[in-house]
């Protein structure tokens, strides 16, 4: 479960808020390499592999959910005539969190300090075992972070940090993921947007504020592995948005279970998948169903991976409320 890329949008905004006046962020002007060079795909047949895209249905109304990806470049627009025409036609757009909302963002940084910070006298590096926090380290000295940065954070902030630093480094622009594009154009054509989620509920997902702070530093132990990953895992998850590829998605988005080590672990795994993915799906999916009864002209957009990962996904918890969901 490569949770470091689920909330992108919040990553990134979570980092601005801390950091803005504090450091000064590196923001490469290049698309990831393997992205940059991908083209944009050729208009699909009847038979070609389908988008993150349906229609969800009632008696009588409907609603369009697009799964989407956080990141993107040019090559990614315009979007295919499916999507363009439903997004036009749509009175309202919902996504996971309105970032577009001053109010957001200062719930945003309340919650990022209240939940975020250690205790006063406290560093992160005596939470952690000597090589992790080394890696860490290493990760600072090589980026140029003042490690007195994350020595202030619990290992959850921490966690996002250095995957925010990572997405920066690597040169990925987030204001031309998909969900950003059509946020930015809703504004602009005085569509309503609705927020699915609240600040505090996406944080809460990776929050960890217990003593131990176990699953906080369990996802700490990922992050690191992940940025070591990261410029060829933007490029599969590329390759299966524009493919419309559930499987390569999948399998990049691979379950952290995979390299959990023991019992513990793989408990704190299945902790993170219900709070990341399984909780926050069933209220994606309520939502949506809320549209449907008050016969709203709604354009969805969530990530993709809320979409189609094995268990519990939006779209077949839509279908078990016996609505119609079709795929385009």
């Amino acid at each position: 479960m490569k949770v470091g890329f689920v909330m992108i949008r919040l990553v990134l905004q979570v980092l601005c808020v801390l950091l803005s006046g504090w450091l000064l962020l590196s923001c490469a002007g290049n698309a990831p390499r393997e992205t940059a060079e991908s083209a944009a795909p050729a208009p699909q047949s009847a038979s070609a592999p389908q988008h993150f895209f349906w229609k969800v249905s009632d008696s009588n109304s409907s609603v369009w959910l697009l799964g989407s990806i956080h990141f993107a470049d040019s090559s990614f627009y315009p979007l295919d005539s499916v999507i363009e025409t439903a997004f036009v036609n749509a009175e309202e757009l919902a996504v996971e969190i309105d970032v577009t909302d001053d109010s957001v963002n200062t719930e945003i940084a309340s919650e990022s300090m209240q939940h975020g910070m250690m205790p006063a006298g406290k560093r992160l590096q005596d939470l952690l075992p000597t090589e992790m926090w080394n890696s860490v380290d290493s990760i600072c000295n090589a980026w140029g972070i003042p490690s007195i940065t994350l020595q202030v954070m619990r290992p959850w902030l921490a966690a996002m940090t250095l995957s925010a630093f990572a997405i920066q480094r690597a040169g990925i622009d987030p204001t031309l993921g998909v969900d950003a594009v059509l946020l930015d154009r809703a504004a602009h054509d005085g569509k309503a947007i609705v927020g699915l989620e609240t600040a505090s509920e996406q944080i809460g997902a990776l929050a960890d504020t217990t003593e131990s702070d176990s699953a906080g530093i369990f996802y700490l132990k990922s992050t690191l592995r992940e940025v070591s990953e990261l410029d060829s895992m933007v490029a599969r998850i590329v390759r299966a948005w524009k493919t419309g590829d559930d499987a390569l998605l999948r399998e990049t988005m691979a379950d952290e279970k995979d390299y959990a080590e023991g019992t513990a672990e793989k408990e704190l795994s299945d902790k993170l998948d219900e709070k990341v993915y399984k909780s926050r799906n069933v209220k994606m999916a309520e939502r949506i169903a809320e549209f449907l009864s008050e016969d709203r002209n709604v354009f969805v957009v969530v990530g993709a991976a809320h979409l189609v990962l094995d268990e519990d996904n939006v779209v077949d918890l839509l279908r078990r409320r016996g609505l119609t969901v079709q795929r385009f």
